[in-house]
């Protein structure tokens, strides 16, 4: 655990000295809230680094076709992307995935997963690093973009005395984004399809599944600071494991600073099969430079 933790502390480190050398391209005025969406690629040089954390928590459940009441269980993941432009055409970025898990079972408060403890009702650790690209595939049609990422596990075992953390399976995840803007620019269309393909680890309850996960996220500008949105998303897993569920949600965006971003979304999964029956608070910064 002392291991981990040092190459998390490490790896942050490094991160924020990178950060150093991206401050002489941070002189645009305008916000970024409504031109930096997730099919936006970065000008080569420019610096995109996201810090999300997701807490999700269910005392409700869908399996074998019944519906049921079971203990609470949380789950907190707080992940770490780090984008950099490189081309000089702006349309390839390169990137690395960090996540971060603290769960917590056995009907324990939801904030629990903030004591970050490893015990019979509780885990955590940093669970899986991923080196990644993001790419605009057609030249003429810049808000559609492609981003791949290889997430390798570093954890020997998804449970550990009955409490999971994370799949231990590899997995190849593409996501593929496009948005659109109305011409009053008050209103936006943001769509994407994420897939993953899991494999590597016969013991892994995620080998051999395909995800296909599609989202729809309509957003209104109050200002060019600020965004308040509503989503909808579905997963579909297939393979070895067979998992659905759909999931409702809401949120906002603010632009604290020329750089810093604020984002908070709350989504409830209101179905679902062989899935929990949660809910999802989140919470990230991120800072474009």
């Amino acid at each position: 655990m002392k291991n981990v933790i040092s190459k998390l502390a490490l790896t942050i480190f490094l991160l924020k000295g990178l950060s150093s050398f991206g401050q002489e391209d941070a002189g645009k005025d305008k916000s970024h809230i409504q031109t930096y969406t997730p099919s936006k690629l970065l000008d080569k040089g420019q610096w995109d680094i996201k810090f999300f954390n997701n807490l999700y928590t269910e005392t409700s459940g869908r399996y074998n076709g019944v519906k049921l009441d079971k203990a609470r269980e949380t789950y907190f993941t707080s992940t770490l992307d780090i984008f950099m432009g490189v081309s000089d055409n702006n349309r390839f970025n390169i990137g690395l995935l960090l996540a971060y898990r603290s769960n917590v079972v056995g009907g324990r408060n939801a904030t629990a997963v903030f004591e970050f403890s490893d015990d019979v009702n509780s885990r955590n650790g940093l669970s899986s690093i991923a080196p990644a690209i993001k790419w605009q595939p057609i030249e003429g049609i810049g808000h559609f973009s492609i981003q791949s990422a290889f997430h390798i596990p570093i954890i020997a075992n998804e449970k550990e005395n009955g409490v999971f953390l994370d799949q231990t399976a590899y997995t190849f995840q593409n996501r593929f984004f496009y948005d659109y803007t109305l011409p009053s620019g008050d209103w936006q269309l943001f769509t994407e399809l994420n897939t993953a393909y899991s494999f590597g680890n016969q013991d892994s309850f995620a080998n051999k599944t395909i995800v296909f996960v599609p989202g729809v996220f309509v957003s209104y500008f109050p200002s060019d600071k600020s965004t308040l949105l509503g989503f909808a998303q579905h997963s579909q897993r297939f393979g070895n494991f067979t998992q659905d569920y759909t999931a409702l949600g809401f949120g906002g965006k603010y632009q604290l600073t020329e750089i810093l971003n604020l984002e908070v979304l709350y989504s409830s999964f209101i179905r679902g099969d062989e899935t929990g029956l949660g809910q999802s608070f989140n919470i990230g910064l991120r800072a474009l430079f």
